[in-house]
């Protein structure tokens, strides 16, 4: 077989006309422009009729104060969501359903049921709400190790209220960082190229397989072609959380911070791992931090013997494991590097500090 660069010499040689045979033989069977679309057409169908019987939409109310004496309003919204067990579990974002007074579920025949919220987590924007309802099709959830940058994916969802709209694109990028609504940031986010529009929010990311390997939960409004999805993995330990407890607990220290950069001497003479900390602006009350002998200007560099560079940093090691056990926390105080004694609390709402 004639190589493209073999071919392009000879185009510009002007040879003579090949005969219908001879183009025959150019172009083997199989490796044609039309095959190739064909066999891509095929992947996403198969991969969209696997799935979309599982995809549901979602429609709330939330409770509106009323302004100026007015009779109150109810505040409607929409989204996507995906059964994920033969009993009515569907998994979607916790901004879709989040205070939702009521929500219902409408299914893939068209049916609609009245939801009830087991939990959500705005940490992670996830959340879990559940219908009764016969015949269900739960999704087959797909494993987040296996996916790779460059494969095909679809986003399945419910843009603008059509139901099951499919966008189909790449994996862009694995391992991003996002910013929750609670401040926290969540890891292990996958970008994607496949385009979400509002109510796409809650479907589910799809491989060519029709494996669930992510859960669509924002776009970046003024780039095109930039979109986020949790990681299965992810949605996975927070639905298990929310549907055995209604909730992910985590711990807290009670601070609020900002991230400092710190002098170079106290880096060079105390030898520390990190050139940035914590300095502490402010604490809640009965804080745990305070407590344990933190004051406000202090600069936290470690927890447990982990460097905390950020506020980012002391989040991820504030985990439900810490909660009521003794940990260490180092600071540094002026010109002094002390180590103190905290113990980590639960927090009170979905939204840990």
């Amino acid at each position: 077989m004639r190589t493209e660069i073999e071919l392009l010499i000879d185009q510009t040689s002007e040879p003579p006309p090949a005969s219908a045979e001879d183009s025959a033989r150019a172009k083997p069977e199989g490796n044609t422009d039309g095959d190739l679309m064909d066999a891509y057409s095929r992947a996403v169908i198969a991969a969209a009729e696997k799935v979309s019987p599982s995809v549901v939409y979602i429609e709330v109310q939330h409770p509106s104060r009323s302004r100026r004496g007015n009779a109150p309003r109810e505040v409607r919204g929409s989204g996507s969501g995906f059964i994920f067990t033969p009993d009515g579990f569907i998994l979607t974002n916790s901004h879709v359903v989040h205070g939702a007074k009521i929500i219902e579920v409408t299914v893939a025949d068209g049916h609609k049921y009245q939801a009830e919220l087991i939990g959500d987590d705005i940490d992670t924007d996830l959340a879990v709400i559940r219908i009764n309802a016969p015949n269900l099709v739960p999704a087959h959830l797909g494993e987040a190790h296996k996916i790779r940058v460059g494969q095909l994916v679809l986003a399945i969802g419910n843009p603008y209220g059509f139901q099951y709209s499919v966008t189909a694109g790449v994996v862009s990028a694995l391992g991003r960082s996002l910013r929750a609504q609670s401040g926290r940031l969540m890891d292990a986010v996958i970008q994607t190229d496949a385009a979400l529009n509002p109510g796409n929010s809650g479907g589910p990311l799809v491989n060519s397989h029709g494996e669930v390997i992510g859960v669509n939960t924002a776009m970046i409004l003024p780039a095109r072609g930039i979109s986020f999805a949790t990681s299965i993995d992810t949605a996975k330990f927070v639905a298990s959380r929310l549907i055995r407890d209604g909730k992910v607990s985590r711990s807290y220290v009670g601070l609020a911070g900002q991230n400092v950069p710190l002098p170079r001497r106290i880096v060079r003479y105390y030898d520390l791992p990190v050139e940035n900390g914590i300095l502490i602006v402010s604490f809640e009350e009965k804080s745990p931090a305070r407590k344990g002998g933190a004051r406000e200007g202090d600069i936290i560099v470690s927890f447990e013997d982990h460097p905390t560079a950020g506020i980012d940093d002391l989040h991820k090691l504030l985990t439900e494991d810490r909660i009521g056990q003794e940990s260490s926390l180092v600071v540094i105080r002026g010109a002094e590097k002390l180590r103190m004694k905290v113990i980590p609390e639960e927090t009170q709402s979905s939204s840990a500090k």
